[in-house]
């Protein structure tokens, strides 16, 4: 009796193996274990896929790892933060670098200024006719050696006071080591003549000189009060507003008050003056005259306006 022939199979799926057949208990235990390790290793490890599904990188699983990312993201915007402000480093540090430059500067040329580099080696008076400049000089010989922000205009003055010719002084520093004087003299208006002798003054009635003799070219000054009063003060500034001509030919002032000052000319012309208002005019008033009326005996200019010659 023939056996029958097996039930056909159903075919599987192209690629499809067929199913394994069951494991043995053995093969379930192995499995099993390992389970069991890898729920372990989930337990440890936290699961970062519910909140990174784009695929990427796993995060850090160590706590080195983690501090190695956090330096890594502080030292990138570190970077970040440098290059954006980049421009205003740069400008902060040139303006530190100007403000440096110009303290410096300052500092050294004034620390130079007081050292013994800029000490004074010369000294120059410039504007001295009537005095030596080589007495004035002589008299400032203490400010050598000085340095030229140091020298002591105290000092200077109270040497100057020793020539009552000199009415103002300036002094200028010349670096390295050159001191400029420059002065004015006084204008000597006339002589006032007294028992001692004849007195050179100038129009404030400060006294430059005595002598026996009465000095060529200068008046006698002749007025109610001496130096002190109205009159002389109002002489002085006559005199000083005379043309050159004027005054080189002027041998006498007579002034009793302010308003009453009197000429007297070499060649015995007679001038009243008056005041000393309006003396510019005074002046021009008075050449145009002289030389209208060369023989005119004198002349009133007491009123510019109107001229008198007689």
């Amino acid at each position: 009796m023939r056996r029958p022939a097996p039930l056909p199979t159903t075919p599987g799926r192209p690629g499809e193996e067929a199913a394994a057949p069951p494991a043995t208990p053995r093969r379930r235990r192995r499995d099993a274990g390992v389970e069991e390790e890898l729920a372990s290793i989930d337990a440890v490890t936290p699961d970062d896929s519910a909140d990174d599904d784009s695929g990427d990188d796993p995060q850090p699983t160590s706590t080195r790892d983690v501090w190695r990312a956090a330096r890594a993201r502080r030292k990138a915007l570190r970077a970040e933060i440098r290059r954006f402000t980049q421009r205003s480093r740069r400008r902060r540090i040139i303006w530190l670098s100007s403000i440096g430059a110009a303290l410096l500067l300052v500092g050294g040329s004034v620390a130079a200024a007081y050292s013994p580099l800029f000490a004074v080696q010369k000294i120059t008076v410039d504007g001295a006719t009537s005095l030596d400049p080589a007495a004035i000089e002589a008299a400032l010989g203490d400010q050598l050696g000085t340095p030229l922000a140091l020298v002591d205009s105290s000092k200077v003055k109270a040497a100057l006071l020793a020539f009552p010719l000199i009415e103002t002084y300036a002094l200028e520093a010349r670096p390295p080591h050159d001191l400029t004087v420059r002065i004015v003299e006084r204008t000597p208006v006339g002589v006032i003549r007294s028992e001692a002798g004849y007195t050179l003054v100038d129009a404030a009635g400060v006294a430059l000189s005595t002598t026996s003799d009465q000095p060529a070219g200068q008046p006698v000054i002749d007025v109610a009060g001496g130096v002190d009063s109205a009159a002389f003060r109002s002489a002085g500034l006559v005199v000083r507003s005379l043309p050159s001509d004027v005054r080189a030919a002027l041998t006498g002032i007579r002034a009793t008050t302010a308003d009453d000052v009197t000429l007297t000319l070499s060649s015995g012309l007679t001038v009243v003056w008056g005041s000393a208002e309006k003396s510019a005019l005074k002046a021009i008033v008075l050449s145009k005259t002289m030389a209208a009326k060369p023989d005119a005996a004198s002349i009133d200019v007491t009123s510019p306006e109107v001229a008198v010659a007689g």
